[in-house]
């Protein structure tokens, strides 16, 4: 039942998403569209409530309760910035607003991006571990929290990978071809 509600509040997120964009700028109704938007976080509340209750009535710790767990971590370290990268799309298709902004390529500009972007996924991560804990500490068998356990190993590696990343872009970040720059060689 929590996977099948994982996949129905992943549905939903993006049902959500449309038709609060469509409703902001297609029907011309920015305040019903905020409405329906501000509407999507009650997806995660009621994931949230259906584990918890499911682990109340007895249920043994397994890896849909992980996956309920980073589910919700992601949605709260992602969803705003997904919901901003629709907004800004839909804004340009529909509404005439400006092009995306494209991210740098280049330098620290390209850099601060990168940190911005493990900033996002660490919140992710963190929040799907805090999740995680209180979980294995509400159940309290140490045995039974196995597969908790193996979704917290994973969200340490999405939050050293990401930290990775950032920090190559840091310490090499990639250089403007000489074309662009008009510096010869």
């Amino acid at each position: 039942m929590i996977v099948t509600l994982i996949v129905l509040c992943e549905a939903g997120f993006w049902v959500l998403l449309a038709a609060g964009l469509a409703l902001r700028y297609v029907a011309g109704k920015p305040r019903l569209g905020a409405a329906v938007l501000l509407c999507e976080p009650l997806l995660e509340v009621v994931l949230l409530v259906v584990t918890a209750v499911d682990l109340r009535n007895g249920a043994e710790p397994g890896l849909r309760h992980g996956l309920a767990a980073v589910y919700i971590g992601f949605t709260v370290g992602l969803g705003r910035s997904t919901v901003t990268w629709a907004d800004a799309r839909v804004a340009h298709r529909f509404a005439g607003g400006p092009p995306p902004v494209r991210p740098p390529k280049y330098g620290t500009a390209r850099a601060a991006h990168e940190w911005r972007t493990a900033a996002r996924w660490i919140l992710a991560a963190v929040t799907a571990l805090a999740l995680l804990q209180a979980a294995a500490w509400y159940v309290g068998d140490d045995a039974a929290t196995a597969p908790l356990r193996m979704w917290q190993e994973k969200m340490l590696w999405v939050i050293g990978v990401n930290l990775l990343i950032a920090c190559g872009y840091t310490l090499f970040p990639r250089r403007e071809p000489a074309e662009r720059t008009g510096t010869c060689r």
